[in-house]
């Protein structure tokens, strides 16, 4: 049977945002939250990156996307998405693949509608439409500058102002997502042909990224929008001060530090060993109380390190653990770097503003003060998901 393949065009080169497939928001590569959307997609079987940087394609294939290296060709700032997508075709059926749709997915849409983009496949697949695209409604009055400059009215009278009920919508494309007849596409060779569809989505998941400004509005928005609940990881990874503790220490007269620790947090990691989730405490300092507080939990430390980025990418390797499934909790500056390299970048609530901004989820309690509980709650939660997920009707219990 042919298969629903998206692909996702994710070159190096960008200019207005140098690396622009590589920035986060929400705490996600804007490459990997359109491979995620695609996998979240029941009605899509592949997914599938083309680029020509190698960092992007480490990013998409951690992620789980199929990769296809794009000839430079297809990679300027002259070349088309479609070039792009028919080179990737082509990758793609050498390979074996019978394509018989294709969703053509834009990593510079971050808040990808996966409903939508369903219910496009299913326009197409059901041969209602050749082609459909994500759009917004809109009842804007567009107007164009004419000779001289002058203002001329688009797609409305300007002489009648009729009320917004009386009016029906103009559609705006949105650029997430671009769903065809992939032999339709061949013969086209553009992303409108045939018989043309609208996927309506909300004008709230409509932000297309072009510049700094997008980027940060995208980055706001990101938790209203995200909100997940559940953090899916295979391995947990904690800075000490700030999240095992409130990030203060008492001093005594002979300059030893000794600092307070929740039992709920003690808890909390004991239940994550329980279910056999990797834990390491990640500090800069080196300090007697942090061995004390891991050798306690009965989990690995490593501290006294300034580059704790590349003390985590060694644990992880050692592991055979992506680094997009694990979680990494900070609270300062120094862990932006283990932030910026894990699939789950993670909060206290108090944490420095650049922290926050960097973070996929920001927990709900503050650190020393339940913050690790609470992740290894949603850990764990998300862990018995996916197990149940993976039963079968005969398997489950009555």
């Amino acid at each position: 049977m042919s298969e629903v393949v998206a692909i996702i065009p994710a070159r190096g080169g960008s200019k207005g945002i140098v690396r622009k497939n590589l920035r986060r928001v929400g705490g996600i590569p804007l490459v990997a939250r359109a491979v995620a959307s695609a996998q979240r997609c029941p009605d899509i079987d592949r997914v599938v990156v083309t680029t020509d940087d190698a960092d992007i394609a480490a990013v998409a294939a951690e992620w789980g996307a199929e990769i296809v290296e794009r000839p430079e060709e297809y990679a300027g700032d002259a070349a088309s998405s479609e070039a792009a997508l028919l080179h990737a075709l082509d990758v793609l059926e050498l390979r074996g693949a019978e394509i018989g749709i294709l969703a053509f997915l834009q990593p510079t849409s971050p808040f990808i509608d996966v409903d939508a983009l369903g219910a496009a496949v299913q326009q197409v697949r059901s041969r209602r439409r050749d082609s459909v695209f994500a759009a917004m409604s809109t009842y804007g009055f567009l107007w164009a500058k004419g000779a001289g400059g002058a203002a001329e009215a688009l797609n409305h009278d300007a002489a009648v102002r009729p009320r917004r009920q009386d009016r029906a919508p103009h559609y705006l494309e949105t650029g997430a997502f671009y769903v065809m007849r992939a032999a339709g596409f061949r013969a086209a060779k553009h992303r409108f042909f045939g018989s043309v569809g609208i996927a309506p989505v909300a004008p709230r998941t409509a932000v297309e990224i072009d510049t700094h400004d997008e980027l940060e509005m995208a980055r706001a928005l990101a938790p209203l929008l995200d909100q997940p609940m559940q953090v899916d990881v295979d391995a947990v990874v904690t800075d000490f001060d700030g999240v095992h503790t409130d990030d203060t220490a008492t001093v005594d007269e002979r300059g030893t530090e000794s600092v307070t620790v929740s039992r709920e947090d003690g808890m909390g990691v004991a239940r994550l060993r329980r279910a056999g989730i990797p834990l390491l405490i990640l500090s800069t300092e080196q300090n007697p109380v942090v061995t004390a507080r891991a050798h306690k939990l009965g989990v690995d430390v490593r501290q006294g390190t300034s580059d704790k980025a590349a003390v985590l990418r060694e644990w992880a390797a050692s592991r055979g653990i992506p680094l997009s499934r694990i979680a990494y909790v900070g609270n300062d500056v120094n862990d932006l770097g283990c932030l910026e390299i894990v699939g789950w970048p993670i909060a206290v609530p108090d944490a420095h503003s650049d922290v926050i901004a960097s973070a996929r989820v920001v927990l709900d309690r503050p650190g020393g003060r339940g913050a690790v509980r609470d992740l290894a709650e949603r850990v764990l939660a998300a862990r018995e998901q996916r197990s149940a997920s993976l039963l079968t009707p005969a398997q489950e219990a009555p």
